[in-house]
């Protein structure tokens, strides 16, 4: 059995000339710090500092990439506890997933594992049935030290900012708790008004009212409903907020004037519109959000294409987000349209396009980041954050947009230990793919230091601006 799980050497290229340069890329960017401007992690975490219960609660349970995949192969979700708030049978739990883990060969989620595994916990026997013990025994005893307390983790990973996900209805007390508590992590979060801007939303009339409430405001009119919005975005900024998030079933926006907009608004509202109206709707706010970010200078990001929930029996049993969300084709360059006709020029926008929809990298995406000011491409997402998905996304998208209309990376997880390992994956390919420019003679040395270190640090900064 290997000695090692993880080789010094993943994900270089295997010929020697690119392996060599790749190497010094690598070393030159592998210990600056991390920057991770969209994630899902609790602020709650930080807030309370207290010890992770146990590596089931801490690695299986929030990880839809583990559960689906175990679900996927007949694993039993009551088994492995999803949806419970507290795991009683941990150990059980753990064992499950030890005896299925050879599931995860060739997959990312084996590679940020083993490098959890090995580097933040010293263990460099596989994982399997038969070492499930020793890995939860070992795991258990290093969570019940002070040196994995979640503020310690911060920094021992090196993480300069980290955003959380919230919706604006949070009243951000964790925030609030983190900045009083003299603590210098940066924590901040970031403005997700999924929940009052899709009418698909469970208890959308409802959350409106209570959006209206909390910003005294008349959330049953158009002007009322757009003020306790601004007033949201305002109190999220005064915690350090730079950026918004809308993860929208398309890309579609729309740009109706108010004698329009108005009416569509009071039918939302009343809970009497259809399949079109509310498709418009939602248009609609996202150019509604980029003109207050013109206004307030928050970052806008836009996460779409994702069928959630696709499976309308883990949804009933489980919830939301549970593994069920899936992939469709997404447009862009009609969808957009209406929004960049009106903001697309405006120096003080940024907006920031993700995809799960890969075909558009080189047709759609590229091409509009290379052209509109305004835009920037996200990294790969998802199901396509993975070696061959962040290749493809250069390989794909730097022949038109280069390598400036990017935004670098960031990790979009609910498992913090997993952190430190999906940044040094991007980290690698990226010097994977500028070692192979340099190799082929496309790129001088001296600049593929620049953007190596630009990938992987100045311009996700620049972009988030923080």
């Amino acid at each position: 059995m290997s000695a090692m799980l993880i080789d010094d050497d993943r994900l270089f290229p295997a010929e020697a000339s690119a392996r060599k340069v790749t190497r010094a890329l690598y070393a030159h960017v592998r210990n600056l710090p991390l920057v991770s401007p969209h994630g899902h992690t609790q602020a709650g975490w930080f807030a309370d500092n207290g010890s992770f219960p146990d590596p089931a609660t801490l690695l299986v349970q929030p990880d839809h990439y583990i559960f689906r995949m175990l679900y996927s192969q007949g694993v039993s979700m009551d088994d492995l506890e999803i949806g419970q708030p507290v795991v009683k049978n941990p150990r059980k739990v753990w064992r499950i997933f030890a005896s299925h883990y050879y599931l995860f060969r060739g997959t990312p989620t084996r590679m940020w594992l083993d490098y959890a595994f090995q580097e933040q916990f010293g263990l460099h026997e596989r994982l399997s049935e038969k070492t499930a013990d020793l890995y939860y025994d070992t795991i258990s005893a290093r969570l019940n030290t002070p040196e994995f307390l979640p503020r310690a983790l911060y920094e021992r990973f090196n993480i300069e900012v980290m955003a959380t996900t919230d919706s604006p209805l949070d009243p951000l007390e964790n925030h609030i708790a983190i900045r009083n508590s003299g603590w210098k992590g940066r924590i901040i979060p970031a403005f997700r008004p999924d929940s009052v801007v899709d009418p698909d939303f469970p208890g959308f009339q409802r959350l409106v009212a209570k959006l209206g409430e909390q910003n005294n405001e008349d959330a049953a009119t158009w002007t009322g409903y757009l003020n306790a919005l601004a007033k949201a975005r305002a109190r999220f900024r005064a915690l350090g907020c730079t950026s918004t998030d809308h993860g929208h079933p398309s890309a579609q926006t729309a740009d109706l004037p108010a004698a329009e907009a108005e009416p569509l608004f009071a039918k939302i509202i009343s809970g009497k519109a259809d399949a079109a109206q509310k498709e418009l709707f939602r248009a609609q706010m996202l150019t509604e959000m980029a003109r207050m970010s013109v206004e307030d200078g928050l970052v806008m990001q836009i996460h779409p294409g994702a069928v959630r929930n696709h499976n309308p029996l883990v949804f009933k049993r489980y919830g939301k987000d549970m593994g069920g969300d899936i992939p469709r084709a997404t447009n862009y360059v009609d969808a957009l349209h209406p929004l960049l006709a009106r903001f697309g020029n405006e120096k003080n926008l940024t907006l920031i396009l993700f995809t799960l929809d890969e075909t558009t990298y080189s047709r759609e995406l590229a091409p509009l980041a290379g052209h509109y000011p305004c835009l920037r491409l996200g990294p790969p997402w998802w199901f396509h954050d993975s070696p061959e998905g962040m290749m493809r996304f250069r390989e794909q998208a730097t022949e038109t947009a280069g390598f400036y209309n990017t935004v670098g990376f960031n990790d979009d997880t609910r498992a913090f230990l997993s952190i430190p390992a999906r940044h040094d994956m991007a980290r690698r390919i990226d010097c994977a793919f500028l070692g192979r420019l340099v190799a082929e003679h496309r790129l001088d040395e001296d600049e593929a230091f620049e953007v190596a270190h630009d990938l992987a640090y100045g311009l996700v900064k620049k972009a988030y601006r923080l």
